[in-house]
């Protein structure tokens, strides 16, 4: 897999993707994630890649051109299952996208900032927009971030052991149980004895049971 991702902040994405899962897809030639600076793609002698909105109104808007200018140079080179834009008016990512994400081959992601990219891009270029919740951050990176994370670790061979990503919470609809590890008795504070009985069946049974219990406390949205 390969992600392009556009910004005019490129050094803010700089230690998401230089550490940890991220940093080992890569290494392992898994993924590939390329951070392209917006700004080298205005014609401006001053690298401008904003203006005021037409019509007033405060802040600034992402010009057209430098924007266009970046994804058309990157669909030159390959073929891009999604071009996605990160907006707070995106659709809702979540566990089911990443998953339908992880199976693509190359995506282009641009990060929105100021008070957004113009229209006329969201129109013509952009095949699907993404919001990682309901707030506003100060631009895009952050959110691409979030995305590229969920949708790497998916891929075969990123987590050493590939069941994990199969059990994380929202693969099944419902949210992880609780986990335990060493040592089984700290002062008094008990491990379940079932965990420690070694009968997988029986194990599996109350982690699912505790699964669909946290669920109907915390996100019973999810039962519907």
């Amino acid at each position: 897999m390969r992600i392009d991702i556009i910004t005019c902040l490129p050094k803010l994405l700089e230690g998401p993707f230089s550490d940890s899962i991220l940093k080992r897809a890569q290494e392992k030639g898994l993924a590939q994630i390329v951070v392209h600076d917006l700004r080298k793609y205005s014609t401006n002698k001053h690298h401008k890649i904003d203006d005021y909105a037409f019509g007033g109104g405060a802040g600034m808007v992402l010009q057209i051109e430098p924007v266009a200018n970046a994804i058309e140079d990157l669909k030159s080179q390959r073929t891009y299952d999604e071009v996605i834009y990160m907006s707070p008016d995106g659709e809702r990512f979540n566990q089911n996208i990443a998953n339908e994400l992880s199976l693509k081959g190359n995506l282009i992601i641009l990060c929105g900032h100021y008070k957004g990219v113009d229209e006329r891009i969201r129109t013509h270029f952009i095949t699907r927009e993404l919001s990682i919740g309901d707030y506003v951050i100060s631009g895009g990176e952050l959110a691409a971030a979030v995305v590229s994370d969920a949708v790497v670790r998916l891929l075969p061979g990123v987590l050493n052991d590939e069941t994990s990503a199969l059990t994380d919470s929202f693969q099944d609809g419902l949210l992880a149980p609780p986990v335990y590890t060493r040592p089984a008795d700290y002062k008094g504070l008990k491990v379940p004895d079932i965990l420690l009985s070694g009968h997988e069946k029986n194990i599996e049974k109350w982690r699912f049971e505790k699964a669909v219990e946290k669920t109907k406390e915390r996100r019973p949205d999810l039962l519907k």
